[in-house]
Parts: C-alpha cells; sequence; structure tokens
C-alpha cells in the first residue's frame, strides 16, 4: 500500500533568527479599506527579511515575502511562519515537595 507522506517544510535560510513580531497597519494595491498584519522581522546569513501575515476583512489571511523570502510560496512562507513565530516552550512550573 503506498502512503502519501506529508509535504516537507520548507528550508529556512542560513542562520535564521527571529528579530521582532509587531502589529502592522497595511493597504493593498487598489484597496481603500486599511488592513491589520503581523510582521516577523527575521535576520538571516543572507540577509534580512520579513515575512508578513496578512488578515483581510472577509475573514482570509495570506503571506508575502520580502528580502530572504521574496518569492517564496504561499505553502512555504506559511511553513517558515509557523517554524519561526514560535514562542519558546515554558518550562513546567516548580512544585515544591512537602515532607
Amino acid at each position: 500500500m503506498n502512503e502519501v507522506s506529508p509535504p516537507l517544510p520548507p528550508r529556512l535560510p542560513r542562520g535564521a533568527r527571529t528579530e521582532e513580531l509587531a502589529r502592522v497597519p497595511i493597504r493593498l494595491r487598489g484597496g481603500t479599506v486599511t488592513l491589520s498584519a503581523w510582521r516577523l522581522q527575521v535576520d538571516c546569513d543572507e540577509g534580512p527579511g520579513t515575512i508578513t501575515l496578512v488578515e483581510e476583512s472577509a475573514g482570509g489571511s495570506f503571506f508575502r515575502g520580502d528580502g530572504a523570502f521574496l518569492g517564496w510560496t504561499q505553502g512555504d512562507l506559511k511553513g517558515a511562519w509557523n517554524e519561526l513565530s514560535r514562542t519558546p516552550e515554558e518550562p513546567e512550573a516548580l512544585t515544591p515537595q512537602l515532607g
């Protein structure tokens, strides 16, 4: 039986480090409404880049890549976003041992 394996995540640029995640207002070309977006600033060995998650008023969303991420597909940008925007896991709360 042939099993379909899930797609591999995109290869991140070498040395990718998240610099900043900021909420920003944007306008689309030809648009009359200001939209909200999240912009993830990334520094890597190839130079700086940004991935922007644009939230449309109709409830949809899409990604834009600039700098090191220019020309990436929506799927690759989404994978990179998911990988780079992860927050470090909080250590489990330590409970004192009594007795």
